[in-house]
């Protein structure tokens, strides 16, 4: 997935600053939601411990030291791609009736979407595309996106083809509390994070019903996944 990554960053233009400030981002935001407790409801304790040796506090004159991982001169480096990591998530989807009126997220729509295999991160692009397409909603009407950080390349690759800009104007919406560049990127589980995610920002933190908002990951081998949820 590293040089696949690369691949991505050149076919994109995605340098090597912007994959940096993005990494410096995404530590800093997971180091900020968890001192102010934004992860605690998520979070079950492993052998009495609450959390682990990341996210950690990151300078970007210190990761532009850092060598290619991946690709000779290339861009792609150890602090910019998510780190080897275990982890576990569950995410139910129940009837109306057993919701009992609780707060929740409606799953609008879903879709999984091939993509050129030699640049899996991109899938999520198509996959977005497809779900906007077959709910007839644009981006602007959707309030949080959450998208597993693989690398910093790839979600500034998938965010500049949705108009989307999480080092300016789109901060708040898109990974505001971080992601899996700083907390990790368990296979198996990284999707139903990504929804915790979303149901944290949304529901926990009492959007009113109503509010829209996106989960997406890229599959290797070249698969992308997003799924819409509205709050109910």
């Amino acid at each position: 997935m590293g040089p696949a990554a690369e691949a991505l960053a050149a076919a994109y233009g995605i340098g090597r600053d912007r994959q940096d400030a993005y990494a410096c981002r995404s530590h800093a935001r997971a180091l900020a939601a968890r001192q102010a407790g934004r992860f605690e409801q998520e979070i079950v304790p492993v052998g009495g411990r609450h959390d682990d040796q990341r996210p950690r506090p990151l300078r970007e004159a210190s990761l532009a030291r850092l060598p290619a991982a991946f690709v000779a001169g290339g861009t792609v480096t150890a602090g910019n791609s998510s780190p080897v990591s275990d982890g576990a998530a569950a995410v139910a989807i129940v009837p109306e009736q057993l919701r009992a009126g609780l707060p929740g997220m409606r799953l609008v729509a879903g879709a999984v979407v091939g993509c050129d295999p030699g640049l899996p991160g991109w899938g999520p692009v198509p996959a977005i595309r497809r779900v906007l397409a077959r709910t007839g909603v644009d981006m602007e009407r959707v309030a949080a996106v959450e998208i597993v950080e693989a690398f910093a390349a790839q979600v500034l690759a998938v965010t500049d083809a949705l108009g989307l800009d999480p080092l300016g104007g789109d901060d708040g919406r898109v990974c505001p509390d971080g992601g899996a560049l700083a907390l990790g990127h368990p296979w198996g589980a990284t999707g139903a994070v990504v929804v915790t995610r979303l149901f944290s920002r949304l529901v926990r933190a009492a959007a009113p019903p109503g509010t829209l908002g996106l989960a997406a990951a890229a599959v290797g081998g070249g698969l992308g996944v997003a799924a819409l949820f509205e709050v109910v």
